[in-house]
């Protein structure tokens, strides 16, 4: 008689005990190398600054302070520390051009240039002022800033479905709006009527004794911007499509999307500053806003923005407009000829473009 087969009897799973004595393994992380004190932080900001341009160029900005302080204290006929000064040119004019210099210095870390900033100045000052005549403020603040954008995206467009350089693309453009602004108004100046002395002055271009809402304004989009560029995913592919738009792409970055987006920064900057220009002047002549592209441009080249894209911080934007606004400023208050002035904006440009190469080689 067969007897059924006994199942071979399943071998015992013995369970092992860790040696405690043994190290144990861990994984380091790349935060783990992150500096935990106050004193590192400082460092490690500092090497950051350094490693953009913007360290160097603080710490010329911060002598240049000094010296015009001390100079306006020793000499009465100096007058930089005047609350006129400080309040009527410094906090006015460097708040507008850092705003701007921080719109084209974004769009320069992309790897893109903008000529057409002083031309959509102009035509958006002026569909701000015409709706603010006709309506309110409130529409001619989203009129101002989606002209603004659109203008810029028109631009990117052309720049990137086309791939014509964004130098001669611009170029051209510029002329388009700065005609298009003086079909919209005609030559004779948009005068803003409507804003008087009320909340939107105040909001715009109010004086708080020794500075105005401009420089609020520049804090609020200064501190908005350096989480965006430096804290932000969109920042890093900013950089990445700047530096090595070929190596972005092959990480699934998509370049010409990123372009488009730093043109609509770029526009939506320009829109800010143009309603900002319009309150405090009350009024916008077309084509005579062209100055303003090669002084943004000058700024964030001062600030340490690299002519071939990938490397620029938002401090050295903000500290290359103060830069020359300041000097400017000092010069003008020194009584010195006014074609020093253009000398030192064009001297400043190529000295800085000279710093950034060398910057970049250092680097490398």
């Amino acid at each position: 008689m067969k007897t059924k087969k006994e199942a071979a009897p399943t071998p015992e799973v013995s369970s092992t005990r860790l040696d405690m004595d043994e190290p144990t393994v861990t994984r380091r992380r790349l935060a783990d190398s992150r500096p935990t004190t106050a004193a590192g932080r400082l460092k490690e900001s500092l090497y950051y600054m350094r490693g953009r341009g913007a360290l160097e160029i603080s710490i010329i900005y911060l002598l240049i302070l000094i010296g015009f302080s001390i100079t306006s204290l020793v000499n009465p006929s100096f007058p930089f520390l005047t609350h006129d000064n400080l309040s009527g040119v410094i906090s006015q004019n460097v708040p507008v051009l850092a705003i701007l210099a921080i719109g084209a210095g974004v769009l320069m870390i992309a790897g893109e240039f903008d000529l057409s900033i002083g031309a959509s100045i102009g035509l958006s000052a002026i569909v701000f002022i015409r709706v603010a005549n006709a309506q309110n403020w409130i529409l001619a603040l989203i009129a101002a800033i989606a002209t603004a954008m659109a203008v810029h995206l028109i631009n990117g467009c052309i720049v990137v479905f086309t791939r014509i350089p964004s130098f001669i693309a611009t170029l051209g453009m510029s002329f388009f709006w700065t005609g298009a602004s003086i079909k919209v108004n005609g030559l004779t100046p948009a005068v803003l009527y409507t804003f008087g002395h009320g909340t939107g002055v105040n909001i715009f271009a109010g004086n708080h004794g020794y500075f105005r809402s401009q420089l609020l304004w520049l804090i609020g989009i200064g501190v908005v911007a350096w989480f965006f560029l430096h804290r932000h995913r969109l920042g890093n592919k900013v950089y990445a499509v700047g530096g090595n738009a070929a190596a972005a792409k092959a990480v699934s970055i998509k370049p010409n999307v990123v372009k488009l987006q730093s043109f609509a920064i770029l526009g939506f900057m320009v829109g800010i500053a143009a309603i900002l220009i319009a309150v405090r002047t009350a009024d916008m002549q077309p084509g005579t806003t062209g100055d303003y592209t090669l002084l943004a441009i000058a700024a964030a080249v001062v600030g340490g923005c690299s002519l071939t894209g990938g490397r620029g911080s938002i401090f050295g934007m903000i500290i290359g407009a103060a830069l020359i606004l300041t000097i400017e400023n000092g010069l003008i208050l020194g009584r010195a000829p006014g074609f020093y002035v253009q000398l030192f904006l064009g001297l400043c440009i190529v000295v800085a473009a000279i710093f950034n190469k060398f910057m970049e080689g250092k680097a490398t």
